[in-house]
């Protein structure tokens, strides 16, 4: 059918680049034990760069670790950690530096993306999507900042959405978060400069995940496609690429 030779074209792959500077670099990724998070952690590891991760799903993400343990060159470590609690993240980065010597890249990747009606948000709402989705990015990097400037930089890289470019429905607490995110990184970037760090967004297209699934029809996955320049749903190995 058209809608599964559309979803099927893909360029053929035979090998992934390979980037030296990348080996034995510490790098810690929030959300990664699914989707896009999943796909940054083993492409990392793939690199034999010694992988931090944390999330709120244990058995995927020891899943995850058990899965990569006897391919790559470092293990990822994995760390339960919720992201709305600032002290528990603090602590967790905290305890990683001091195992591992410091972070040389962040990746602030978790989110969620609930569907919402403006009607039903609450205060209460409001600020635990804002903890989820905004709050813990700025958090998390003024957790590794001492770290990064006393080994000479670093890279923070905090991923942004497509959404509140497009101005998807019932996603405004999420969109207001990304949008924020952009900012965010703007600001710290000309904060950080100085200090040799690096910090950018990554805004993905629409990225086929399981979790996205739940949300889609096949005439919706028609229409993302169509919309696309290239003809293929966007894979989370593909934003793990960048």
């Amino acid at each position: 059918s058209r809608r599964s030779s559309l979803l099927k074209l893909k360029t053929p792959t035979t090998a992934h680049a390979v980037y030296p500077s990348l080996a034995d670099k510490h790098v810690l990724v929030t959300g990664g034990g699914a989707g896009i998070g999943e796909a940054l952690v083993e492409a990392f590891a793939r690199q034999g760069a010694r992988v931090l991760f944390l999330d709120i799903v244990d058995v995927p993400s020891r899943d995850l670790v058990e899965r990569l343990s006897a391919e790559t060159a470092h293990v990822p470590r994995y760390r339960h950690c919720d992201l709305r609690d600032i002290d528990a993240v603090r602590r967790t980065i905290a305890a990683l530096e001091q195992e591992s010597g410091g972070i040389d890249i962040l990746i602030n990747n978790a989110a969620n993306d609930d569907r919402h009606s403006i009607e039903d948000i609450t205060p209460e709402y409001w600020d635990e999507r804002i903890a989820v989705n905004l709050r813990h990015l700025f958090f998390a990097a003024q957790a590794v900042l001492p770290g990064m400037r006393r080994s000479g930089g670093g890279a923070i890289i905090n991923l942004g959405s497509i959404s509140w470019h497009l101005a998807l429905a019932d996603l405004v607490l999420y969109q207001t978060a990304k949008a924020g995110i952009e900012g965010l990184t703007r600001a710290l970037a000309r904060d950080l400069g100085p200090d040799n760090i690096r910090v950018n967004t990554i805004v993905p297209g629409n990225v086929q995940t399981p979790r996205q699934m739940q949300w889609y029809t096949p005439e919706g996955e028609d229409e993302i496609v169509s919309a696309q320049c290239l003809k293929a749903r966007i894979q989370p190995d593909d934003v793990a690429a960048l």
